[in-house]
């Protein structure tokens, strides 16, 4: 459970000190985090979307712009 005291001493703490904590905290978040993951057996990759190579969505995309432009076409 977080203090009273704890709270009124962070409160009183300047911006660049309170980014540090916080800084501090996500850095433990995140390293207790990777120890969970690291632990579990049932830990998996997971694949990462990239639109690097979408051709087929970039072709549609076009189309649907190039339709646009000409339904809007200036006589």
């Amino acid at each position: 459970m977080l203090s009273e005291q704890l709270l009124a001493d962070l409160h009183k703490l300047s911006r660049a000190e309170k980014l540090r904590v916080v800084q501090a905290l996500v850095g433990d978040l995140a390293h207790d985090l990777n120890a969970e993951e690291t632990q579990s057996t049932n830990f998996k990759e997971a694949e990462i979307w990239s639109p690097l190579e979408a051709y087929e969505a970039a072709q549609i995309m076009q189309a649907e712009l190039d339709e646009y432009k000409r339904r809007h076409a200036k006589p």
